[in-house]
């Protein structure tokens, strides 16, 4: 006899620490009824694909979310919302989670809700268990010091580049990949060449100087990075910043390699300055600042 699911529904954006103790509830919960543990979740966040302005808004692209429910060794199944966004709750519970993913459980957030107009809420869903005599739990929130940790506060966080607070949160440091593409070669002028990444259009990038770990093939390096417009040359005029990442004692060409970068902390604002002596001067000062914070970094553990 196959033994049936107890699932968990959400969009689980940056898989933060609120979301792993979702998944440990519903592990046990799975373990107590004799069934699967099963997350199904949406790649992109709802908002971000109704939104109009969909740029910089998740923690988490759908690759990277693929590989931490890896790492958590826990099962996950993506939904695409386009199929499911105009069905009806009972719809969805019949089709989707009886009959596709032979439901015996369900385990959600007080907060979630599903179907057209999102009608399918906690207490619908309550509802529709007890008819099925299938076991429910809501878990409550997260919380530290009486904060409700959320995708949301986290991306507030990175906004204001709290990063150690952002990588407490996440429980790893917050990261980002992209693709090496040519720019202007004027960090090479100036003694620090710098590797462009196109990042995508969704992911967040917190704007300032940062110091990071990366990952170039199956090496990881020490660098820093700066993500802005560069207002004192050759300024940007987009509404996504440009990511450049200076990698310490590094000389290779990966024009078209994907690389990812871990953010270990911030070092200060974009800024513009009077002059390239003075952006030099500064750089610098970021590369020498950027190599004490990493080498105290005992504990960055980046995957």
């Amino acid at each position: 006899m196959t033994r049936k699911n107890f699932i968990t529904i959400g969009t689980f954006d940056g898989v933060h620490i609120g979301h792993r103790y979702l998944f440990n509830r519903l592990e046990t919960l799975a373990v107590r009824q004799l069934q699967k543990p099963l997350a199904l979740y949406f790649p992109l966040p709802p908002k971000t694909l109704l939104g109009q302005h969909p740029e910089m808004s998740v923690l988490s692209t759908p690759e990277e979310k693929r590989i931490l429910f890896q790492k958590l060794q826990l099962s996950a199944v993506a939904l695409d919302f386009q199929q499911c966004r105009h069905m009806e709750p009972a719809d969805f519970f019949e089709k989707i989670l009886m009959q596709k993913y032979q439901m015996g459980g369900l385990l959600i957030g007080p907060d979630f809700a599903f179907g057209k107009n999102r009608h399918g809420d906690a207490a619908w869903l309550r509802e529709e268990c007890n008819k099925r005599k299938i076991p429910f739990e809501i878990a409550p929130f997260y919380q530290i010091n009486g904060e409700k940790i959320s995708s949301s506060l986290i991306r507030k966080t990175l906004a204001l580049g709290d990063i150690a607070c952002v990588n407490e949160l996440l429980a790893r440091p917050y990261e980002l990949s992209g693709i090496v593409v040519k720019g202007h070669k004027l960090g090479r002028k100036l003694g620090f060449p710098t590797a462009n990444l196109d990042t995508g259009i969704y992911k967040i990038l917190p704007l300032g100087v940062f110091a990071v770990k990366v990952r170039v093939g199956r090496r990881l390096y020490d660098g820093f990075c700066n993500i802005g417009f560069r207002p004192t040359v050759h300024t940007i005029h987009s509404c996504l910043p440009l990511v450049e990442v200076n990698i310490f004692d590094f000389h290779q060409s990966i024009y078209g390699r994907k690389i990812t970068i871990w953010f270990a902390g911030k070092l200060r604002n974009e800024t513009k300055f009077d002059g390239l002596d003075a952006l030099v001067a500064q750089l610098k000062k970021d590369r020498q600042t950027a190599r004490s914070l990493l080498a105290a970094a005992d504990n960055f553990y980046p995957f």
